[in-house]
């Protein structure tokens, strides 16, 4: 049972089934009780037709023995001492009317009043119909040997004579209890099938909606089976929530090769890069175990140093691509400059800083020193003559810092490779010219991260000229 209902399928037939039939229901009770509420009232109008028309008969002095009674309905005259003064044809029992009796109190009808008759008055006129609403009622009769229910209508009315009787009339219900069972019994046996009927299309419908949600779920199982991230899963042609879903799953899954391809990547060249220092070193400690007069000090502290940068470099990047986020202290770009420029005086080519005052931006300290330093040694790397750094500020609330050299320049369109990872140009392939290929992108990198952005164009004597932006501090 819970795996049937497990299913989107079952969970949607079900739901749709349910609300149809609580629809359904509430309809049908509707329905019924308008049915029986107009038909009740159908049987009260005819019931106050034939008390109206009996209580005239009475006012204008008709005896009772001679009323006319409508066919095969109960009709009862009461008088104002509950004395049955006269009752239709046939009429064998009844309930719910002014009395339970059916024959004609005092040994037959009153004769001295409303008969007609009068010996010695003269002339006594017509009685009067009562203008109040007749009360209704419902009972039951019998008439003629069948029982049935009844609403009742009870109408006043005076004789000739002055005297108060009441008429009650009864207009039988078996209408409006036919039509209500009729109704009642379609419901019952409609009501199932229809349910059946909402609840197999709805699965159909269902089954048939997510058929390629199905093909997705299976083309996604069987990538995880294989790690093959190459494939994708199918697009449906349809333009909906299915199709959508297909195409995310597509994308994500692109990403993920591409991130998984990095990493390989990035594995590779890290391996490469970390065996060129330490073969290097290991050979230079043999040398020096086996001739202590042959070690190579300088060259072996060299190659330490390398390695140690190239480790920290690695380090940095693994904590970034971690999503470690930069700090939210307030850095002035201008005094981390000057300080970065101040530190380094092995520098072969001195560099000119261009610009004052605090330029103030949110972020990490040591990520930003990172940035400058990588900048700085990349024009030291290249630069003929002379290395320049400025800072402005531009409207929109940025910070510029521009590192420009006169070296060579990059080509067009290798600018935007140079910020890749292990990525070197052909004129800087030799490791003792160049690094490995991390500081570009690890400054890309950490600028991104800090809401900024890190371009490279042609400086003003040809050589390049990197532009680092940066928002400014929030006052």
């Amino acid at each position: 049972m819970r795996r049937l209902f497990g299913s989107v399928r079952a969970r949607a037939a079900l739901g749709a089934t349910v609300v149809v039939a609580v629809a359904l229901v509430a309809a049908g009770l509707a329905v019924l009780l308008v049915l029986r509420a107009n038909l009740i009232d159908q049987a009260d109008l005819q019931a106050e037709v034939d008390a109206q028309n009996v209580a005239s008969q009475v006012a204008v002095g008709r005896p009772y023995g001679d009323l006319e009674w409508p066919d095969g309905r109960p009709v009862q005259v009461v008088g104002e001492d509950g004395q049955v003064l006269a009752v239709s044809e046939d009429l064998e029992a009844i309930q719910g009317a002014g009395s339970s009796g059916v024959r004609v109190g005092g040994g037959g009808p009153d004769r001295s009043d409303g008969s007609g008759e009068d010996d010695d008055d003269d002339d006594p006129g017509r009685g009067e119909v009562s203008s109040d609403a007749p009360s209704l009622s419902s009972g039951s009769a019998t008439v003629d040997g069948e029982r049935a229910d009844y609403r009742f209508a009870a109408v006043e009315a005076t004789t000739p004579r002055g005297r108060t009787v009441t008429v009650y009339a009864g207009a039988p219900l078996a209408a409006e209890q036919a039509a209500v069972g009729t109704v009642r019994e379609a419901m019952l046996i409609g009501l199932p099938a229809l349910l059946v009927v909402v609840g197999g299309v709805t699965w159909l419908v269902t089954r048939r909606a997510l058929r390629p949600v199905e093909g997705i779920r299976r083309e996604m199982a069987a990538i995880t089976a294989s790690e093959d991230l190459s494939r994708r899963v199918p697009e449906p042609d349809a333009h909906d929530e299915v199709a959508r879903l297909a195409v995310t799953t597509n994308e994500t899954l692109a990403a993920l090769e591409a991130s998984v391809e990095r990493q390989r990547r990035f594995v590779a060249d890290a391996s490469h890069e970390l065996r060129s220092p330490i073969a290097s070193l290991r050979t230079q400690l043999e040398v020096g175990a086996a001739h202590p007069e042959l070690l190579d000090v300088e060259g072996a502290v060299r190659d330490t140093v390398r390695l140690q940068g190239l480790a920290a470099d690695l380090l940095l990047l693994a904590r970034l691509d971690a999503g470690e986020r930069p700090g939210q202290g307030r850095v002035d770009l201008g005094a981390l400059v000057r300080e970065e420029v101040s530190q380094r005086t092995a520098d072969r080519v001195p560099v000119a800083v261009e610009g004052s005052g605090v330029f103030e931006v949110t972020g990490s300290r040591g990520q930003l020193a990172r940035v400058l330093g990588n900048l700085l040694d990349n024009a030291q790397r290249h630069a003929r003559s002379s290395v320049g750094i400025r800072l402005r500020g531009v409207g929109g609330g940025a910070v510029i810092v521009e590192v420009a050299d006169d070296g060579a320049g990059v080509p067009v369109g290798e600018r935007e490779r140079i910020f890749e990872r292990f990525v070197r140009l052909d004129d800087a392939r030799a490791r003792d010219d160049g690094g490995a290929g991390l500081g570009l992108a690890i400054a890309r990198d950490v600028a991104t991260r800090h809401g900024g952005s890190l371009r490279v164009g042609e400086g003003e004597g040809g050589g390049a000229l990197f532009t680092l932006r940066l928002p400014a501090a929030v006052a």
